[in-house]
């Protein structure tokens, strides 16, 4: 099976983006044939600072070669080294009609927020249907809110092979992660945009002091607790053995704990997984050309599985160019 997943260089990784998707991106390497890419053309509907984008793209390849992507058994590459991937998007854009787009929830949320709603932004869809159809994807990671665009991805391929009497493209099915919603420390779902985030590897001292300013209730020391409620013990179920866990919830559910003991081994919990990696990382991070042979290796290894894609997509619908029939 092949299984594509793209993570877009918006800002720091933290806990969420690890429990929410590079955490199965990696697993995925010893399951699937998996393709794993930056989203860079994507970032360009929120960073516009070609500086910053070009930074933010390598941190996304350093974060996943710490925590442990081998670009031996995964393709990591940069969206920007395939080509072909615009190419298709406009080709898409030719079947797809305005309704489909227009139905898109994640566009409508993003208006809502105040992002400006740039013709990429409402074109994302078609950009991301690109990516997965590109590659004969055969499965996607997302979660729950994300399913609408595989949806339409599927809607998409149909168009294209309907339209022009050809099987060109396969049907991607959604890989949904049921990982828990990770609460940033304001209690709400951890997001750079509420800027409540525990970055996968900021300092030992700042991941600490903010771990400490989870919010909690205020219930006393001698009185028991939820655990089911609490920001922290959720934090907790991710990063503790199933034993300790269970030791935790006992001590919740008693007199006599108080939030700072959960903060402080969950602070201890969380250098203990990411500790290790922030070195790995911080070694990576001297030598640049490495970083980039793995970009570069993994953009011809996704475009040469690209380009056959494509030509068939060029052939079915009529498209020459130079030197092709």
């Amino acid at each position: 099976m092949r299984i594509l997943s793209g993570v877009q260089p918006s800002g720091k990784l933290h806990l969420g983006n690890y429990f929410g998707a590079m955490k199965q991106h990696i697993e995925d390497q010893d399951a699937h044939e998996a393709f794993i890419f930056i989203a860079n053309y994507h970032a360009l509907t929120t960073i516009q600072d070609a500086g910053r984008l070009r930074e933010l793209t390598r941190d996304v390849a350093l974060d996943y070669l710490a925590l442990g992507l081998d670009p031996k058994k995964a393709c990591l590459f940069r969206q920007s080294d395939v080509p072909e991937v615009t190419e298709l998007a406009w080709i898409l854009s030719t079947v797809t009609g305005m309704g489909l787009l227009e139905r898109a929830h994640s566009y409508k949320d993003k208006v809502a927020k105040g992002i400006s709603a740039s013709v990429g932004l409402f074109a994302y869809p078609m950009l991301m249907a690109a990516d997965i159809l590109i590659y004969r994807s055969n499965l996607v990671p997302v979660g729950k809110d994300q399913v609408q665009h595989i949806e339409m991805t599927q809607d998409m391929a149909g168009y294209f092979n309907n339209t022009f009497g050809r099987e060109v493209f396969v049907r991607p099915e959604a890989k949904l992660n049921e990982a828990a919603i990770v609460p940033g420390i304001d209690g709400q779902k951890m997001s750079k945009s509420y800027g409540n985030t525990i970055e996968l590897f900021e300092d030992p001292k700042s991941a600490r002091t903010k771990i400490m300013s989870i919010k909690t209730d205020s219930t006393p020391v001698d009185a028991p607790k939820n655990p089911e409620t609490c920001n922290v013990f959720a934090l907790l179920r991710l990063l503790a053995s199933r034993e300790e866990l269970a030791e935790w919830e006992r001590r919740y559910r008693a007199p006599g704990m108080g939030y700072g003991d959960a903060k402080k081994r969950l602070a201890e919990l969380f250098e203990d997984r990411f500790g290790p990696a922030r070195e790995r990382r911080a070694a990576l991070a001297k030598d640049a050309r490495r970083v980039e042979d793995v970009l570069a290796d993994g953009g011809r290894r996704a475009r040469a599985a690209a380009e056959p894609v494509m030509q068939d997509v060029r052939e079915a619908c009529g498209i020459i160019k130079a030197g092709r029939t």
